[in-house]
């Protein structure tokens, strides 16, 4: 997701790594942690793939220099196949994954947002199947338990039913405007 995160704010414009980690933490803090021992090595491993290149570099505040890094083609082509890939993985992973790409939806086509979003909504479908299949009595006694497990469910259809209002909104702004 990190990786995700930094392309996509990448294209939209040109950072340095204390830059990117701010944006990071600011837009995606609540669904991923961002440390700079995470930040700088993606950087240069980004860099040596050819997917970000070193646009210039400025002189910093305490003397050492500021690499500012922009997108390249093939780190824009990257980035489209992290927003297009949907790996089997945790809920918790699935979500705060969702939650980056959804993020960046406004640099992608309506066609694409509403795939992602058909995506997303089978996979909480699923997980809503699940919770309510489980029987609840054999697996929790305490009251806090079931508590927990309700407020699950609570948030997960919150979740779908947001889900299912964008979706039509893409639907009818997108596709049925003339």
């Amino acid at each position: 997701m990190l990786e995700l995160s930094a392309l996509g704010l990448l294209q939209r414009e040109p950072l340095h790594g204390y830059r990117l980690k701010q944006k990071m933490e600011l837009f995606m803090g609540s669904c991923m942690s961002v440390n700079y021992g995470a930040i700088y090595p993606l950087l240069k491993r980004l860099e040596q793939r050819g997917q970000i290149q070193v646009m210039m570099e400025e002189a910093g505040k305490t003397g050492s220099s500021r690499k500012i890094y922009c997108i390249t083609d093939s780190g824009r082509d990257r980035w489209r196949y992290k927003m297009l890939d949907q790996p089997h993985e945790s809920w918790i992973n699935s979500h705060s994954r969702f939650m980056v790409k959804y993020f960046f939806f406004s640099d992608l086509e309506p066609a694409i947002r509403v795939q992602l979003l058909e995506a997303r909504i089978q996979v909480c479908h699923r997980r809503q199947d699940y919770l309510n299949r489980q029987q609840v009595e054999s697996i929790l006694s305490d009251p806090y338990q079931v508590s927990i497990l309700d407020r699950a469910k609570t948030m997960l259809e919150s979740e779908i039913q947001w889900l299912y209002q964008y979706a039509g909104k893409i639907k009818l702004s997108d596709f049925n405007a003339p």
